[in-house]
């Protein structure tokens, strides 16, 4: 099991994104999946990153930045056939090689409040649940410091 990570900074990857995904995540309730907002994020300094499996399938998006000595993430649920593959623990893997590159001493990660499947995730890769939220408490910051 395996998956690839490309950059989606540029219109034509953004869109690629989006309309391969649009019915998986158009419910997700970390973002707003709409192509406006996703070039949002990436104009306020966030990478977008298409997931595919060996398939060449997308399966999921991710968004990372560095803020100071953090590299703050979040990504979008997997497509419902995927979930219970494991590829959420190679999201994980790929965010910690990031902070690794960047040379950043922890990894925050946000998610809905609501969302108990992210929470356990989270803590089984030692991140720890930090008393800041956004968007009026609804999106929980974790956090994982590296060694």
């Amino acid at each position: 099991m395996s998956l690839n990570f490309f950059s989606a900074d540029k219109p034509k990857e953004m869109k690629r994104v989006y309309e391969y995904t649009i019915d998986a995540f158009s419910d997700t309730p970390d973002f707003n999946w709409n192509l406006d907002e996703i070039k949002r994020e990436v104009k306020d300094g966030w990478s977008l990153y298409g997931v595919t499996n060996e398939d060449e399938e997308i399966v999921a998006a991710v968004f990372f930045r560095k803020d100071d000595n953090s590299l703050l993430t979040k990504n979008t649920g997997l497509k419902i056939n995927h979930q219970g593959a494991g590829y959420n623990h190679l999201i994980k893997e790929f965010f910690e090689r990031k902070a690794k590159e960047l040379g950043v001493g922890s990894i925050k990660h946000y998610c809905r409040i609501d969302n108990f499947r992210m929470y356990s995730l989270n803590e089984s890769h030692g991140y720890a649940k930090t008393a800041n939220t956004i968007e009026d408490g609804q999106i929980v910051e974790w956090e994982k410091l590296l060694a």
